[in-house]
């Protein structure tokens, strides 16, 4: 039987690519597309815990480009310790070391360089970024803010894609308000919208909560290393979206 996602074995997840590196061709590039992946995931957060470090959003985009290219053109998986195991943690103690070595003074890629990791004109991060800053007083705790953000918003995502590919883009649309608790309509209203009774509206709604679940477990899981890391980060995620 198929194993649902987020109880898998680790050493297959992109985290887990990085930390088992070797310096092998073939297990060097398997490593370098997984942090490519597990980096494209970050950029806002570490954009927005740069921005609030008190750069401009133009540096903020530099250093954040710069920072990433340096990451994965230089292999800076190797110093990886899979016994620490999050990569949100690794990857935001690699920002804070690259920020206080200054090394982007010399060394920074303006925009259009000859690496483009992130189309920045296309995403507009300083509006997001507006609203985000009033969040938190904290640069680090803005960042675990905008990763939760993040992390639940891919998940999301990628229920929706499976809903439509399903036929049942009209069923998640009239259900999603009741895995965010925003815009969520009575159950009769449910019903009503979508053509069912309320019986087999709630047996819909329990589906789609634990798929959620399961794909924001298996989003998780691609950034740490064992089975207690994923139950910890699952519980932290939770805290940080209660923080006020």
């Amino acid at each position: 039987m198929k194993e649902p996602p987020g109880h898998r074995e680790f050493a297959t997840t992109q985290w887990s690519l990085v930390v088992a590196a070797r310096p092998d061709e073939v297990s060097e590039t398997r490593a370098r597309k997984a942090l490519a992946e597990l980096c494209r995931a970050y950029w806002y957060p570490l954009y927005a815990f740069v921005r609030y470090r008190g750069y401009s959003s133009d540096d903020a985009q530099d250093l954040t480009q710069a920072f990433f290219a340096r990451v994965i053109e230089t292999g800076g998986f190797a110093s990886a310790d899979p016994e620490r195991g999050r990569f949100r943690s690794y990857l935001l103690g690699m920002m804070k070391h690259f920020l206080a070595n200054e090394w982007h003074r010399a060394q920074t890629q303006k925009r259009g360089g000859q690496m483009q990791f992130i189309e920045w004109d296309a995403l507009d991060p300083e509006t997001r970024y507006a609203g985000a800053s009033k969040e938190s007083d904290d640069p680090e705790q803005l960042f675990d803010r905008e990763w939760a953000l993040e992390t639940i918003a891919g998940a999301l995502q990628a229920l929706r894609d499976e809903m439509e590919t399903a036929g049942k883009s009209q069923q998640f649309d009239a259900l999603k308000g009741s895995l965010t608790g925003e815009d969520a309509l009575r159950r009769e209203e449910m019903a009503a919208r979508l053509d069912m009774s309320e019986g087999a509206v709630k047996v819909a709604v329990h589906r789609l909560r634990r798929r959620y679940r399961e794909l924001l477990r298996a989003a998780i899981a691609e950034t740490v290393s064992n089975e207690a890391d994923l139950d910890d980060e699952m519980r932290y995620l939770v805290a940080v979206l209660r923080r006020r």
